[in-house]
């Protein structure tokens, strides 16, 4: 089991990056809240990551935080959510927010994410509620994650709006994270689709 990597990253190709351990190059999948935080490319980074292995591959998960990773876990664990699934999950949502929607009861928050129908929706608030009773989220929330959940929101309806308008997913998601990391005081959807846009022109 590989429970974290340390090395240098050299790509970014969302949701797959690369990362360089003493000259051999993992390959790994990471939500977007994890590519919002990564640092530039030739840099060190540290992820906490998941091995899975298939019959026909070998996937390794990174997370950049400790908690995503526990998420992760937790949810492939859902009758029907695989490891493909459970990603597109904390790209939409950080895990904080997740186990807020689950207390809440708030099927909507989890329909709107992209892959995720009713009857996903409410397996996931069914099964998650028992796994999640005992998650404690930071005392006094910061004003800085407070932020990253509405960045998250932000990135998620931006994206969600860029497929429908016919852009692939993995382009839109990629022209969103390149904006999100220069553009750190974008505070409304609109704003960043404008410039998701001009940037794809």
């Amino acid at each position: 089991m590989i429970g974290s990597i340390r090395g240098i990253l050299v790509d970014k190709n969302p949701p797959e990056i690369q990362v360089d351990v003493n000259g051999i190059t993992y390959e790994v999948q990471v939500p977007m809240s994890t590519l919002y935080q990564l640092p530039d490319i030739g840099q060190e980074l540290v992820l906490h990551t998941h091995f899975v292995v298939r019959e026909d591959a070998q996937l390794l998960y990174g997370f950049f935080a400790a908690k995503d990773k526990s998420m992760f876990r937790s949810l492939i664990k859902v009758n029907g959510v695989g490891p493909r699934m459970a990603l597109g999950i904390l790209s939409g949502m950080e895990a904080d927010e997740l186990v807020r929607a689950v207390r809440a009861n708030d099927l909507n928050a989890l329909v709107k994410m992209p892959g995720i129908g009713k009857k996903t929706a409410e397996r996931l608030l069914i099964e998650m509620r028992d796994r999640l009773s005992d998650w404690t989220t930071p005392a006094g929330e910061t004003a800085a994650s407070a932020a990253m959940v509405l960045t998250s929101s932000i990135s998620r309806d931006a994206e969600t709006a860029l497929v429908g308008l016919g852009y692939k997913p993995q382009q839109a998601a990629h022209a969103i994270a390149q904006i999100m990391k220069n553009n750190g005081d974008i505070c409304d959807s609109e704003q960043l689709i404008r410039q998701a846009l001009k940037s794809m022109i």
